[in-house]
């Protein structure tokens, strides 16, 4: 925060002093230069106004690089490469500073926030939460697939563990991992159960668990992000013009990938197989909710393909035209399952999609905080007994 907002105001100290020395030099330039002296000085003062300029303007571009993290790396790129260019220099430059006093304003706030309500531990529910990540993701340790949001919810008094499946295996073999990862929790912790909390795929992993591997005993809540639990229909098309040949193909590079990345037995074709409307259908036959346990959904939507970058924006316009109003990946209608918390959307055009509701792009997004959003979602866990 001290290097976004001492990089914010060296730009504008750096503006001010550009400005100053322009007028100074017009005035100094106006008058007669009656010697060899006063030129000497005349054109001394610019070199060194113009290396002064340089450098101030070099060191909060690194300040405002290395703290932010809403600047594109287009903008970047750009600011980088055309600060030379007239008027376009100008435009980045106050594009970039006001995106950056947005960013600074906001996370301000955020702090601000947690400080008043720190004592409330608005979000210590009386069972842990269990985040279950979706598919082709992993819990890795430096890039965390939920973003700026477990060490929200961690602020406000959250006990956060993760789901620690494999990024990519059928439900069933998902499932069972979870299982064991559950029970793993509740041995070391001792607490009797706890609450799921889970995104895409990982939905269907957590009820097949729940309901079909005995995990029901350990579980009070379950809710579901953007799961596709009536499957994709996008998926069953995709699947039935892609040549058998490239799915083996692009599927023995992801496995072996994948392996080296740390999952034990990675199946590409099998978790794919998974998200079908015929497989779900199946699922879902097998998967009945248990009594006993609060079983809620929550879905967003996205409004153009404008609303986010790949390949969401690509997934939003194939959904759209199979199945209508989407995320980006799972068609609205197929994530309501038990309690349906509605579906959510920016008043703007901007939408929110499929990566949005983990903070994929850990972006600000106007009208929606999903770091809020979650908060107040395991507040109203804790609220109900959870």
């Amino acid at each position: 925060m001290q290097a976004l907002s001492g990089g914010y105001e060296l730009i504008l100290v750096t503006g001010i002093c550009a400005v100053a020395e322009v007028v100074f030099l017009i005035w100094f330039g106006s008058q007669r230069l009656s010697n060899w002296g006063e030129v000497v000085i005349f054109l001394f003062n610019i070199l060194v106004a113009v290396i002064l300029g340089f450098l101030m303007t070099l060191n909060s571009f690194l300040r405002i690089i290395a703290a932010s993290t809403q600047i594109s790396l287009l903008k970047r790129l750009a600011w980088l490469l055309l600060w030379w260019v007239p008027v376009l220099n100008l435009w980045l430059t106050f594009s970039i500073c006001h995106k950056v006093r947005m960013e600074y304003e906001f996370e301000l706030s955020k702090i601000e926030l947690n400080e008043v309500r720190r004592e409330n531990e608005l979000c210590r529910t009386r069972y842990p939460v269990v985040l279950v990540h979706g598919v082709f993701f992993r819990d890795w340790q430096f890039f965390n697939y939920w973003g700026r949001i477990p060490k929200e919810l961690i602020r406000n008094g959250c006990t956060v563990y993760y789901g620690k499946q494999q990024s990519a295996a059928s439900v069933e073999t998902s499932a069972l991992e979870l299982k064991e990862r559950v029970l793993e929790i509740i041995r070391k912790t001792g607490c009797e159960k706890v609450n799921l909390i889970a995104h895409s795929k990982g939905g269907l992993d957590s009820r097949y668990a729940i309901s079909c591997l005995g995990l029901a005993p350990y579980v009070a809540s379950l809710t579901t992000i953007n799961t596709p639990h009536q499957g994709c229909c996008w998926v069953d098309q995709v699947l039935t013009r892609c040549p058998k040949k490239l799915l083996s193909f692009v599927s023995a590079k992801y496995n072996r990938l994948f392996s080296k990345l740390g999952d034990a037995s990675p199946d590409f074709q099998s978790a794919v197989y998974d998200l079908t409307h015929d497989h779900c259908s199946l699922i879902n036959a097998k998967a009945v909710d248990c009594p006993g346990i609060l079983y809620q959904s929550v879905m967003s939507r996205m409004k153009s393909p404008l609303s986010d970058g790949i390949p969401c924006n690509i997934g939003y316009l194939l959904v759209k035209h199979c199945e209508g109003v989407n995320d980006g990946l799972v068609c609205a209608g197929s994530a309501i399952w038990g309690k349906f918390l509605g579906y959510l959307e920016t008043p703007g055009r901007r939408g929110i999609s499929h990566g949005d509701m983990i903070d994929l792009r850990r972006e600000n997004i106007k009208d929606f905080d999903v770091r809020e959003f979650y908060v107040k979602l395991v507040k109203e866990l804790k609220e109900q007994g959870f």
